[in-house]
């Protein structure tokens, strides 16, 4: 079966092309490496690169048809999308639009999404169902549930995942989180480990359990293989819903993720209490029952001491 898969070049992007290569699919990865690196793409895969709002470029990757696309390009912070909210809605929705229009002009169906639980907010019932209010905090957000709306208005068969926190990293290949800049909370913690660095910790005053913003962390490993039920149930018209929230059920707070760390490290983090961040919910934490009970999937990766153990792992190995 081939594949593409946009962003293959990112941290889930490269992980899920490397499980879907080992699955037995035909890989093909558009990336223009402005944020992803050439190192993570599998070289057992095609790489296209260049940029999803280029029309050229996209009349060349759908060239030819695909059995389906996983749509992993765009950009993912929810605090750079608040400072350039127009960077955010240009490159997110029209490389969306760009991907819809080289798969209906290809004859390519079956459309992974990759959406977010940005999408929800303070939904305020936990754990959040697919049912839940969608009211986003960010651009971010916005782009990803505009995405979403567009994708209801289309022909082609597509499915939203729903994204938690995706975390951890590939056992034994080199592939794990590496962005320029990091923004996510453990391979934040992990360098405040390892370096003896200041880390900051956004927020102390949540109604949560100690203080500090609640997450459900999904292991990326578990995250690829939603994606394999996805393809699959697009493949044999055992589509029900249109979005899946892919977590475990389960939250941490940022204090819980730092005590991890230092078991796994060894190391005391030194911490600099900061004001909350813009965007940023209290709690948000998956119901899960949907596509557990749609495609049958279950976490099998993503106990916090495993995530957080993987994560590390990969960067003492990233830092040499």
């Amino acid at each position: 079966m081939k594949i593409l898969i946009t962003g293959g070049a990112g941290y889930i992007g490269s992980i899920a092309a490397k499980y879907l290569i080992d699955s037995g699919y035909e890989i093909t990865v558009a990336d223009s490496l402005e944020r992803g690196n050439e190192w993570a793409v599998d070289p057992r895969a095609e790489f296209l690169k260049g940029d999803l709002l280029d029309k050229k470029f996209i009349g060349k990757v759908f060239s030819r048809s695909f059995d389906g696309v996983i749509h992993f390009a765009g950009y993912i912070s929810t605090g750079e999308s608040i400072e350039k909210p127009e960077l955010y809605y240009k490159n997110n929705i029209g490389s969306a639009m760009n991907v819809l229009e080289g798969m209906a002009s290809s004859g390519s169906d079956n459309l992974v999404f990759s959406s977010s639980a940005g999408i929800y907010g303070d939904a305020g019932i936990m754990p959040i169902s697919e049912n839940s209010k969608c009211s986003p905090p960010s651009p971010y957000g916005e782009t990803k549930l505009t995405v979403e709306k567009i994708l209801k208005r289309q022909k082609i068969k597509s499915i939203s995942l729903r994204y938690f926190n995706a975390a951890g990293a590939m056992p034994d290949t080199g592939l794990g989180e590496a962005h320029l800049p990091e923004t996510h909370i453990i391979p934040l913690a992990i360098e405040s480990a390892v370096k003896g660095k200041e880390f900051s910790l956004f927020g102390t005053d949540y109604p949560t359990i100690d203080g500090t913003c609640v997450r459900d962390y999904i292991h990326v490993l578990d995250l690829a293989e939603a994606h394999i039920l996805a393809l699959k149930a697009l493949r044999e018209n055992k589509i029900f819903f249109p979005a899946y929230n892919v977590g475990t059920g389960k939250g941490y707070s940022n204090k819980e993720i730092i005590l991890m760390v230092e078991k796994i490290s060894g190391k005391k983090i030194k911490i600099k209490k900061q004001e909350r961040r813009k965007g940023d919910a209290a709690i948000l934490v998956a119901d899960n029952a949907l596509i557990k009970k749609t495609f049958g999937f279950e976490p099998k990766h993503s106990d916090l001491k495993i995530i957080v153990q993987t994560a590390y792992n990969w960067y003492l190995k990233k830092i040499g």
